[in-house]
C-alpha cells in the first residue's frame, strides 16, 4: 500500500469513529429511557473487553503488574467520565452533552501542567478563555443559572482529560489494544459493583434497547478503539484531533436529525466558540501558518 493511500485511508478511519461517537450520543439518551447508567456501562464495556480479547489472545504472555496497573487506572478514570457523561445525558440534551464533553481537549493541557509540570503555551491560554465563553453560552439560562445535566457533563470532561494523561504515561512501550481491553474491564467490573449497590435492575427492556447497547458495545466501544488506534498511526497528531473534535459536531448533527433537537441562538454560537477553542488548543493553528506560506 502507498504512502498517500495509507494516509487516505487513516483519515478514513478517523472520520468514521467520529461519526460513530457523534451517533452514540442519541442511542444512549434513548436507551436511558429504560435502563440505569451503570447497568448500560456495565454491558457495554465488559462486552468491549471480551470482544477485544481475541486481538490480544497471543499477546497475553506479556501482561505484567505495570499492564494491570495501567489498565486499572486509565480504567477508573474512563469510568468516571462515562458516568458522569451518561448521568448528565439523562438531564440534558445529546447536542450539549456532545459538545460540553469535548471540553476535555481544553481541559487536558492544565492537568498535564499539574502532573508534568509543562506550562500550558499561549495557544491554550486562549483556547482556555475561549471555550469559557462557549460554555457560558451553552449552559447559562436566562437566570444565569447552569443546569445539573451540564453541571454533570463538565465534570465528566475533567476525568476523560486524566484519562488521556494516564493513557499517554501507561501506553508507552506497551501494546495499546491489551491496554484498551484492560481499560475496558476494569470500567465494566466496576461499573457492575455501582450498579448492583445503587441501581435497581431495569425492569423493562426493549428489543430496541438490546439493539442500541449492541451497537454501542461493538460498534461505538471496540470498533471505534480499533479504528481510532490504526487511524492514529497514519495521521499525524494535531491533524488527528481535529478530526476526532468533529464527533462533538457529529453528535449534534444526529441529534437534530433522529430527535428533532432545537436549539436557540444563543447555544448554536456556543457550540461554535467551543469547537473553535478545541481547534486553537489541538492545532495551535498550524494550519493557518501554512496557508499563510502558500500564499
Amino acid at each position: 500500500m502507498t504512502n498517500n493511500k495509507k494516509i487516505y485511508l487513516g483519515r478514513i478511519f478517523l472520520i468514521s469513529a467520529s461519526l460513530l461517537w457523534g451517533v452514540s450520543f442519541v442511542l444512549m439518551k434513548n436507551v436511558l429511557t429504560n435502563i440505569p447508567p451503570l447497568y448500560i456501562l456495565t454491558i457495554r464495556f465488559c462486552g468491549a473487553a471480551l470482544l477485544l480479547l481475541p486481538f490480544c489472545a497471543g499477546k497475553l504472555k506479556t501482561l505484567d503488574k505495570d499492564y494491570l496497573r495501567g489498565g486499572v487506572i486509565m480504567g477508573a478514570a474512563l469510568l468516571l467520565g462515562y458516568a458522569f457523561q451518561t448521568f448528565g445525558l439523562r438531564l440534558t440534551t445529546p447536542g450539549k452533552n456532545a459538545f460540553l464533553t469535548s471540553t476535555y481537549c481544553i481541559i487536558t493541557p492544565f492537568l498535564y501542567w499539574a502532573f508534568m509540570k509543562k506550562k500550558p503555551d499561549k495557544f491554550n491560554a486562549a483556547a482556555a478563555l475561549v471555550c469559557i465563553a462557549g460554555i457560558g453560552l451553552i449552559t447559562l439560562d436566562a437566570d444565569l443559572h447552569v443546569g445539573a445535566g451540564d453541571a454533570l457533563t463538565l465534570i465528566s470532561g475533567f476525568f476523560f482529560a486524566l484519562h488521556i494523561i494516564a493513557t499517554t504515561r501507561f501506553v508507552e512501550g506497551r501494546n495499546p489494544v491489551i491496554l484498551a481491553m484492560l481499560q475496558f474491564a476494569t470500567v465494566g467490573l466496576l461499573a457492575l459493583a455501582g450498579a448492583l449497590i445503587f441501581e435497581r435492575a431495569p425492569a423493562v427492556v426493549t428489543m430496541a434497547d438490546i439493539l442500541s447497547i449492541t451497537f454501542l458495545m461493538v460498534v461505538c466501544t471496540a470498533a471505534c478503539l480499533l479504528l481510532q488506534v490504526f487511524g492514529q498511526k497514519y495521521t499525524p497528531p494535531s491533524q488527528a484531533a481535529v478530526i476526532l473534535t468533529f464527533e462533538s459536531v457529529f453528535g449534534v448533527i444526529f441529534s437534530v436529525i433522529l430527535v428533532n433537537e432545537q436549539f436557540a441562538l444563543q447555544v448554536v454560537l456556543g457550540f461554535a466558540l467551543t469547537f473553535t477553542a478545541v481547534v486553537i488548543s489541538e492545532t495551535k493553528l498550524n494550519f493557518l501558518q501554512n496557508i499563510v506560506k502558500k500564499r
